[in-house]
C-alpha cells in the first residue's frame, strides 16, 4: 500500500541552484536553479523532490500548479515509517537554516 506526501510548494526558478529554503506562507519555499521556460522548472523540482525523499523520479507528480509558483507534489512513499521520515525532513526544511 502506497503512502503519499502532499507537499505544497512556493518555486523560486531561476535560482544558482536548487534546494529548501524554509517556508513561505506555509508552503516549502524550493529554489530551483533552472528558468521558467519549457517546463525546465518543472523538471528541476521534480529531480530535486525525488533525490530529496530518496524514490524514483516516477512516483513523483506534480499534482497542481504547472504554470505558477504555487505547487502540489504527491511523493509517493514505500511505507509509513518512510511517510513518517519526510515529514520529520520537511519540517526541518520549514524550519530553516540551522545556526
Amino acid at each position: 500500500m502506497p503512502h503519499l506526501l502532499k507537499l505544497t510548494i512556493h518555486a523560486t526558478p531561476g535560482a544558482k541552484r536548487t534546494e529548501a529554503a524554509g517556508d513561505y506562507a506555509g508552503a516549502l519555499r524550493v529554489r530551483l536553479g533552472a528558468p521558467p521556460v519549457d517546463g525546465k522548472a518543472n523538471a528541476a523540482l521534480i529531480d530535486w523532490a525525488a533525490q530529496a525523499f530518496g524514490v524514483p523520479r516516477i512516483k513523483v507528480t506534480l499534482l497542481h500548479g504547472a504554470a505558477g509558483r504555487q505547487k502540489t507534489l504527491g511523493i509517493e512513499l514505500g511505507s509509513s515509517a518512510a511517510l513518517a521520515e519526510a515529514r520529520a525532513q520537511v519540517a526541518r526544511w520549514m524550519a530553516g537554516p540551522e545556526t
